[in-house]
């Protein structure tokens, strides 16, 4: 099965006819326009096909409504589910812009080979995306600059850093 790329997470149920409230997972949300099936993958890991019926935005987030969820109660059911599509339909990014999926995992080090950690997650707010590095019970928050950041290794997972004077604190 080809490896799918999330989206939308629903956080919760809106309304009386099975619409559902998703953060958006994605820096593109007019892919909704062209979207008329996704697929959701529960927290259990299984997944399943849905038809999306309508969609439109409020407050930031994504209003959904799926064939076949047309009460609050069915709608329910899909509380957690991550909303997916193929990798293949991701939308192509510049070269030097990356997906989340792509960053996280990534070991990083800096530029002389001294091992900082590995990125558990990328925090948003509003300026320059944050890398969230872990090492051991640490966790490190490097600003993903290119200046900071000067290689990123994708297929490799490796980041290299020249960080800043007092970035790092071992």
């Amino acid at each position: 099965m080809e490896d799918l790329v999330a989206i939308a997470k629903i956080v919760k149920t809106r309304g009386l006819k099975g619409e559902l409230a998703a953060d958006l997972l994605t820096d593109f949300p007019e892919r909704f326009e062209q979207l008329e099936t996704v697929t959701a993958v529960r927290p259990d890991g299984s997944t399943l096909e849905l038809k999306i019926d309508d969609h439109w935005f409020q407050n930031g987030r994504v209003i959904l409504r799926f064939a076949g969820y047309g009460s609050i109660e069915t709608a329910e059911a899909l509380r957690g589910v991550e909303i997916c599509v193929p990798e293949s339909e991701a939308v192509e990014l510049a070269d030097d812009e990356f997906f989340d999926w792509e960053l996280q995992g990534c070991r990083v080090e800096t530029l002389d080979g001294v091992s900082v950690g590995t990125v558990s997650e990328i925090l948003r707010n509003g300026g320059t995306e944050i890398l969230v590095v872990k090492d051991g019970d640490k966790d490190h928050l490097i600003p993903f600059a290119e200046t900071i950041c000067p290689e990123v290794d994708i297929e490799n997972k490796l980041i290299r850093i020249d960080p800043p004077e007092g970035l790092l604190e071992f």
